[in-house]
């Protein structure tokens, strides 16, 4: 009895009152929403352009020709076929040719290889050259010649 005052006081114009009270709000809430002006929604429009995405992009090409014929809209690598050739073009139009080369990466053992081919030649081109100015006494005809003496500037003369 003590927890529940609505059990023995039971008014159902108290009820009725407030029913009439939430039926008298709903129905200004309707007339505010009837007085506000309509909006119909308006057509969205997006344009969308859509171009190439070439910026990533390998491109080949066979010649010169076919670079300055493609349209581009960045600076744009064109390679050729056997990758030897590259052709870089701008938006301008302008073209540059680079020459590829493959770098191979040599580890020590094929530097050391490469020294040691370079010092073998360098000793075949000394043995070469040796041969080629030779001290043989046999090939000059000594029997009756001046000569300087390198060592102390003096003339000579072997018989």
């Amino acid at each position: 009895m003590f927890g529940v005052p609505y059990v023995n006081a039971y008014n159902p114009q108290s009820s009725i009152d407030r029913i009439n009270t939430q039926i008298s709000e709903l129905e200004k809430m309707r007339e505010q929403i009837s007085h506000q002006p309509i909006q119909t929604p308006t057509n969205l429009t997006q344009n969308f352009q859509i171009a190439p995405n070439t910026n990533s992009a390998i491109r080949y090409a066979n010649s010169i020709d076919e670079v300055q014929k493609d349209f581009v809209i960045g600076d744009t690598p064109f390679f050729s076929k056997d990758m030897s050739v590259v052709w870089i073009k701008n938006t301008k139009g302008d073209v540059k040719t680079y020459e590829l080369n493959e770098i191979i990466e040599k580890d020590e053992k094929d530097m050391q290889i490469e020294f040691l081919q370079a010092q073998v030649n360098e000793l075949k081109g000394m043995i070469n050259n040796e041969s080629d100015v030779t001290n043989d006494d046999a090939k000059h005809d000594e029997t009756s010649s001046t000569e300087d003496d390198e060592s102390n500037g003096a003339t000579t003369k072997k018989s």
